[in-house]
């Protein structure tokens, strides 16, 4: 136990930490280590790696994204603002860079080889943009001379023109998703709301022309024709399952699916694990999502309210739309599961976003409500009148 006559940086963390977040993002990370010896090692034989390869490397950034996250909840809501500017420029920078020096793989250029290490810049944008669009919508809503809405949606055409490029179209609409829930809650006009809708469907609309690969993902979707066998095999693997899994181990359709330990390793779960495992799964993302509104919509600071509602929508629909995919209720589509799937660029990106879900949510003075206030004084009043 820690002494609450104790003072330092460490003890005061440990006081005004949410114990509860911090909790579910270990048991994910946790989580997610155990499931890559399950995940990954017909994926490592299957192209002529040593078995444990991919679960050496899931152990490699496991603990600096473990030390990331603690790092970046002690910093202050300016020190994330500081932080989400610099690393916002330099994943544009890197994802433009990408498009004409990254290295291709399926046609997509999205990764960037800095020495031994390949990054996926994009991964690094997503937090940063919540975060600075959130700050612009703040500033917009505190002083309305503050054009915090127009920069925000020109560094939207900015993040969206670089995705398309590479192209991306899953980012795309996660990050224009988020930013418009984020919109929204800045209080968006109608007019507004109605301009944004019918671009976004225009958008989707010359996406499906435009790129065949997404007519061709759409077009498996709908009529189940066509190269379905990541799909289809994903399908029988949470079948073959059951309620309570073959044991780990034992799962034998993993064998033969090709992205088991990244886009659908929430089927080898189903599969080795059960169906019961993956509720349990998704209770701890769905957890943080309604903790995570909770908590942000009680702060007074708009800014603490619109990031991490942001935040948590974030983590909240990538993680939807990944278990979507592997329950065939959606188009195929590579994205990763928060903290467990296979990724060095997602674990520590998604590091960084619990860790400034983690720093906005811990308790300072600017963080009390109106309530918790009155509820102070009344009590003080009290025990004032009791002392006479």
């Amino acid at each position: 136990m820690v002494s609450r006559a104790q003072k330092g940086l460490i003890t005061d963390w440990w006081r005004s930490i949410d114990r509860w977040f911090l909790a579910a993002f270990l048991i994910l990370m946790i989580g997610g280590m155990v499931l890559s010896f399950a995940a990954s090692p017909p994926v490592a034989e299957r192209i002529g790696l040593e078995p444990f390869h991919f679960v050496k490397r899931h152990a490699l950034f496991l603990f600096p994204s473990i030390a990331v996250m603690l790092a970046t909840s002690l910093l202050s809501p300016r020190g994330i603002r500081r932080m989400s500017v610099v690393m916002l420029c330099g994943a544009l920078g890197l994802m433009l860079l990408a498009l004409f020096f990254g290295t291709e793989v399926k046609g997509a250029r999205r990764w960037v080889d800095i020495g031994p290490l390949s990054i996926q810049p994009s991964e690094f944008m997503k937090p940063a943009f919540v975060v600075v669009c959130a700050w612009l919508f703040a500033e917009h809503s505190r002083r309305k001379d503050i054009p915090g809405n127009l920069f925000s949606i020109l560094i939207l055409m900015v993040v969206c023109a670089l995705l398309v490029a590479q192209p991306d179209l899953g980012q795309t609409i996660l990050s224009s998703s988020v930013w418009g829930a984020l919109f929204f809650m800045a209080g968006l006009p109608w007019i507004w709301i109605v301009m944004l809708g019918s671009i976004a469907v225009l958008g989707f609309c010359s996406a499906y022309f435009v790129f065949p690969h997404v007519a061709s993902r759409i077009d498996r979707f709908m009529t189940g024709e066509g190269d379905t066998f990541q799909v289809d095999t994903a399908r029988e693997a949470i079948m073959r399952g059951g309620w309570l899994g073959q044991g780990p181990g034992e799962g034998t359709v993993k064998r033969i699916l090709p992205d088991s330990h990244t886009d659908f390793a929430y089927s080898v779960i189903a599969e080795e694990f059960g169906i019961i495992s993956c509720m349990a799964l998704t209770s701890i993302f769905a957890f943080i999502v309604i903790r995570g509104l909770s908590v942000g919509f009680r702060q007074r600071d708009t800014f603490n309210r619109l990031a991490i509602s942001g935040l948590v929508m974030l983590f909240g629909l990538q993680s939807i739309i990944n278990m979507a995919v592997n329950l065939h209720l959606m188009p195929a589509k590579g994205m990763t599961l928060p903290f467990i799937s296979y990724g060095g660029s997602s674990m520590m990106a998604v590091a960084i976003t619990a860790g400034f879900v983690l720093a906005l949510t811990r308790k300072r003075a600017e963080n009390v409500s109106q309530t918790d206030r009155l509820v102070d004084r009344t009590l003080f009043f009290q025990n004032a009148v009791s002392a006479r």
